[in-house]
């Protein structure tokens, strides 16, 4: 956890608050980083009988965080979380890491349920999604090859970039031209350079001499292969000496280094840090992790627009769908997916590599934990990959798992298949036929091919949804809600694919647009249905009101019909009889003709001149218009109630 807390620490202290309270000998240890003395004084402050405040208490938690001890760091959590003060979202992450480092994880699921009006659903889906995953015995890419590489110091290496032919990385390693850096003991980062070996073995590094010399923090470098030019992180200084903001902070500015060695800031801000820089060549994009007051609770990833690494846009936040409550870092993207690492509460332990699809809409898929073949309980972190030129993939990333060289150590790995469990996204929107008008609250259900339930999500108040589950090799998808149609379609594994690349869009047809009240009954809303004087064939304007009938029926095939026609009294009761009998079985035969099913028709009934809606019966005069008014043919819904 060493480098992690050195890299991360430059948000970590509230200078606010040191403004605003006196702080204590215990406090200046605290927020000089020195957790263990820290905890000395805390506790000495406290046999004192000297009032602790309640951000004391949570520095106190934060350094038994930090040097390791979770069960007194979760009590302290704990009784500062039940007086529902000052937690802030990291600190209640750490809370929960904490119960997770004691194996208390029922706690953790009710301290989720008191909070879930408050978290993000994208975070409570992340959480679900990978709980799963990695309590099943298909969760972990275990097909890692992992070595520890040659290059590593007994002092902190980590954060490799790919550099031609050759690897750049950030060590703590001691240097006469480094000062010594009193949180760690070590030398001031810098950027190493080695040779990689035939077998991914890093030999022989050095210090890299091409970028421009600093007695202080140099780290977390990256190399734009199609730019030729190097991105990385400095401590921000003013005549080679550290420069602080008003409130006594130093943080990470981010540079450029060109190919001719002119070097210029890209990103600097004296309140706020930058790091592990990753330019995407494709978008023109800086992505990075920072520290801005809009993060979502540590340090979060962002990205900026450039040109040619000359940035052209403020700092976008990647949402919470990928920044959470812990810290994220490190962002490295491959083939169309985003890795980075996170130290949220539901990993494997501090900080672990996720995988997530990035979606040609720009929203990303559920971030995937990369599980016990690469993550482990300590800290892992600064992933990069690349396709082997013998087959399949190789790569390195950093941990401080035990059993290393240093307090952060660079491994190699191999794998014959891109990392990550391969997972289905469904998204698109759900909207009423006709009106372009979003459904809220949509029932979506996706099912085996054996039509057993997988997950079911429900439509937001614009009609959009999106579902996430591990790749199947064919689902049946259902779409429904109450008085609306149902939604029903098959998709084998190769459409899958298919309808991965673009948003559905299903439409959904209201039952109360298509069903009116006639004579007391609810019959289908069918417009221009009259047969000429004595005939039972039809137009061509009354097959497109039956095609109408056709396309309701297929969007409600539940839906139980009745056939009635009905005459006016001119005429013998007998003929009329019989052509209203013709002109309903007419319209039953084009129904079933178009593909109806016969069980959806309950009967077919011509009623002649039974049922006259006015006073134009038999041997009374009436005009053309009054009579047509009996000339009906009506197609009623007999379990009109019972469509829900």
């Amino acid at each position: 956890m060493k480098t992690r807390v050195l890299l991360l620490a430059f948000w970590a202290v509230s200078t606010v608050c040191l403004a605003q309270e006196k702080m204590s000998k215990a406090d200046k240890l605290f927020y000089s980083y020195s957790y263990a003395n820290a905890i000395t004084e805390y506790q000495k402050q406290m046999r004192d009988g000297k009032l602790m405040t309640n951000h004391q208490f949570l520095n106190l938690a934060d350094s038994y965080f930090h040097t390791g001890d979770y069960p007194n760091a979760s009590k302290i959590y704990l009784q500062v979380n039940s007086k529902d003060t000052i937690m802030s979202a990291h600190q209640f992450n750490k809370m929960l890491q904490s119960l997770a480092k004691n194996s208390e994880k029922d706690r953790i699921q009710a301290f989720l349920e008191t909070k879930i009006d408050m978290l993000p659903g994208q975070l409570l889906e992340n959480v679900d999604f990978n709980s799963q995953l990695l309590n099943s015995e298909s969760d972990t890419d275990r097909d890692f090859q992992i070595f520890n590489i040659s290059a590593n110091s007994p002092q902190a290496d980590f954060s490799p970039t790919f550099y031609k032919d050759r690897l750049l990385f950030s060590s703590s390693r001691i240097q006469k031209s480094k000062k010594i850096y009193e949180p760690s003991g070590d030398s001031y980062l810098d950027i190493y350079v080695a040779r990689v070996g035939p077998d991914g073995n890093i030999l022989n590094s050095s210090p890299f001499t091409l970028i421009p010399d600093s007695k202080y923090h140099k780290s977390t470098p990256f190399y734009s292969k199609g730019l030729d030019r190097i991105f990385y992180i400095l401590s921000n200084t003013e005549d080679e000496r550290l420069a602080f903001d008003e409130n006594g902070k130093n943080s990470l500015a981010m540079g450029i280094l060109y190919p001719n060695g002119l070097f210029r800031f890209i990103l600097k801000d004296l309140s706020t840090s930058f790091y592990y820089p990753f330019f995407e060549e494709s978008t023109n994009r800086i992505y990075f992790a920072a520290n801005f007051k809009d993060s979502f609770g540590g340090t979060d990833i962002y990205y900026v627009n450039t040109s040619n690494g000359q940035i052209m846009s403020e700092p976008f936040n990647l949402g919470p769908r990928i920044n959470t409550a812990g810290n994220e870092i490190a962002p490295y993207i491959f083939e169309g997916s985003l890795y980075f690492s996170s130290d949220i509460f539901y990993g494997l332990g501090g900080m672990d590599i996720y995988k997530t699809n990035m979606q040609p809409d720009g929203t990303f898929s559920i971030p995937i934990n990369l599980g016990s073949g690469i993550n482990s309980p300590s800290d892992d972190f600064g992933f990069i990959i690349e396709e082997n030129v013998f087959g399949g993939y190789s790569g390195y990333f950093s941990s401080n798992r035990k059993g290393g060289k240093g307090s952060d150590d660079i491994y190699g790995f191999k794998i014959n298949r891109i990392p990550g469990l391969k997972t289905l996204v469904l998204r698109g929107s759900i909207t009423e036929l006709g009106k372009r008008q979003g459904i809220e609250k949509a029932s979506v259900k996706i099912l085996d091919r054996n039509k057993i339930l997988i997950k079911e999500v429900y439509t937001d108040e614009e009609g959009a949804f999106q579902a996430e589950l591990p790749w199947p090799d064919g689902i049946v998808l259902e779409v429904g809600k109450g008085r609306y149609s149902k939604f029903h379609s098959v998709y084998d594994e190769n459409k899958l694919e298919e309808i991965q690349k673009t948003p559905l869009d299903i439409e959904l047809l209201f039952l109360e647009n298509v069903v009116e009240k006639k004579e007391g009954k609810s019959v289908l809303k069918l417009g221009g249905f009259l047969f000429a004087k004595g005939k039972s064939n039809l137009s061509e304007d009354m097959m497109a009101q039956l095609d109408k009938a056709v396309q309701i029926v297929q969007k409600f095939p539940e839906m139980r019909l009745r056939i009635e026609s009905y005459t006016d009294s001119r005429g013998s009761e007998y003929s009329n009889k019989r052509i209203s009998q013709q002109r309903a079985e007419t319209v039953n035969k084009y129904l079933l003709g178009q593909g109806v099913p016969s069980s959806n028709i309950l009967s077919v009934e011509g009623y002649g001149e039974g049922k006259i809606l006015n006073n134009c019966t038999d041997g009374v005069y009436c005009l053309e218009f009054l009579h047509n008014q009996n000339l009906r043919t009506l197609i009623v819904v007999e379990n009109y109630s019972e469509l829900e």
